[in-house]
């Protein structure tokens, strides 16, 4: 019983010891950082702005759908 212990520790070492993977560049994602600060936030007002209208377009489909429903 005190082996399976010693066991997942060394284990545990093993997996640990190895050199870490090199990390993975993408260049189109290198070439999509926006050139200032307030660029992203620009580009995160466009996103809610589009967001918003396809959830106000489901929210009219789902309107027609109930009323059309109702009659």
């Amino acid at each position: 019983m005190k082996t399976v212990p010693v066991l997942l520790c060394l284990l545990a070492l093993t997996a640990c010891s190895g050199k870490p993977p090199a990390p993975q560049s993408d260049p189109k994602a290198a070439n999509a950082q926006p050139a200032a600060p307030w660029d992203a936030m620009k580009q995160d007002e466009q996103r809610a702005k589009d967001v918003q209208k396809v959830v106000d377009k489901q929210a009219a489909d789902q309107d027609k759908q109930v009323e059309q429903q109702t009659q």
